[in-house]
């Protein structure tokens, strides 16, 4: 990758300063669950704010419509991150919901723009929109790495048309936090990638296949990797069509099965609506037993692995060097078939290894169990960082190297 310019670069004193963090926080009830990414970005808004600049912040939440005023989906406002800003810096915040015309100042700290995904033409990168929201700011500063595989008025667009654009601390830090993992990275390196499907995740495990010692597999990927060895997986969630793939990778690199799983009883798949496997692992939760991997029944369903094949991947993360994870090895959302899943997570957070972490449900696991302190570097991106685990250039980061 070639060099980039930086928010270090330019003198921003006084500057209409416009960032694009991602700050697309879970939110229940109109409550933050986590602000995992909102402490994230706070580092770059400081440093802005403190430079003398006039900040604006855009960021989305959610996948409001686009097109339909934000009084009418109340749902997807940025209400409460605008307040939990407010709170963890003691800013004055201000959301401003029609800015696309411009807006005047007021007293405020920096300014919220309110859901940028409710614009329409957002998604489909329209130059227009893209013009607009350069003509709000004197330098735009592309801070959203978890967006930025993503070409859209508001991560890419802008960066050709703002009169200044540059990348924010965040997204520098996370591009070169993946670049140590990858190009160079001490050995052995083990890569755990989590997801249901194999065919969804095809390219980041053939990527990785080349790059790393050792490719655990988790979630219902697993269980295509198992069928792909001749072992019955009942009723779980799993691929046969991609069996024939399973079988390659598992030539190409060392790929450790698990010897024990964490099955629901036979008949718990009929308790649920058919492929709802998150509400099947719920109601079946009480009737969760370990069995060994070559003694799952017709209709049983796998959620997770069994503590036998647990403690032998904690063991294999104590021996690693380079540790890059995403995604958890069960139906983690039910804390029935989450424990594999945190014991894992901890022999990471006490590992000497270099850790990467990235992806939704990784950060939530690291969150719940207060570990971020010892994770190396967590990712704020979920595409993002397995599409720059894939090789793929990042359009907004394309932008940002034409623009160098």
């Amino acid at each position: 990758m070639t060099s980039i310019p930086t928010l270090s670069d330019h003198d921003i004193r006084g500057k209409r300063v416009l960032i694009r963090e991602d700050l697309n926080v879970p939110i229940e009830d109109g409550q933050i669950v986590s602000d995992a990414r909102i402490q994230a970005a706070l580092p770059s808004i400081k440093l802005a704010v403190e430079a003398g600049a006039r900040v604006m912040i855009a960021a989305h939440l959610g996948r409001p419509k686009e097109g339909v005023p934000i009084a009418e989906q109340p749902e997807a406002s940025l209400a409460p991150v605008a307040a939990r800003i407010a709170e963890l810096t003691g800013y004055k915040v201000r959301l401003v919901t029609d800015y696309l015309d411009g807006f005047e100042p007021d007293d405020e700290d920096l300014v919220l723009l309110e859901n940028i995904r409710i614009n329409a033409g957002e998604k489909a990168n329209d130059p227009v929109l893209a013009g607009k929201l350069a003509s709000l700011c004197d330098i735009f500063v592309m801070d959203a790495f978890g967006t930025a595989h993503r070409a859209q008025a508001s991560t890419e667009g802008v960066i050709h048309q703002a009169a200044a654009a540059c990348a924010g601390p965040l997204l520098a830090a996370e591009l070169e936090a993946l670049g140590l993992a990858l190009a160079n990275p001490a050995r052995p390196m083990m890569a755990i990638v989590g997801g249901s499907k194999v065919s969804t995740k095809l390219e980041v495990l053939n990527s990785l296949a080349s790059k790393v010692d050792r490719l655990v597999v988790g979630g219902g990927m697993a269980n295509t990797f198992l069928a792909a060895t001749g072992l019955e997986v009942g009723r779980s969630l799993y691929e046969p069509d991609m069996i024939g793939t399973a079988r390659a990778l598992l030539d190409k690199v060392e790929i450790p099965l698990p010897v024990d799983l964490v099955v629901a009883q036979q008949g718990a798949a009929d308790l649920a609506p058919a492929n709802d496997f998150v509400k099947a692992a719920e109601l079946a939760a009480d009737k969760a037993i370990v069995k060994a991997a070559n003694q799952v029944a017709a209709d049983e369903l796998i959620l997770d692995i069994g503590p036998q094949s647990a403690e032998h991947l904690c063991n294999l993360v104590s021996k690693s060097s380079t540790i890059l994870w995403n995604g958890p090895v069960g139906v983690a959302e039910i804390p029935a078939f989450a424990q594999s899943t945190h014991a894992l997570a901890r022999a990471i957070a006490a590992s000497s290894a270099y850790s990467l972490a990235g992806g939704g449900d990784t950060l939530a696991v690291i969150d719940a169990l207060g570990i971020s302190e010892q994770i190396s570097y967590i990712s704020t991106g979920g595409g993002a960082f397995l599409e720059f685990v894939e090789g793929k250039q990042l359009p907004a980061v394309a932008a940002l190297e034409a623009r160098s």
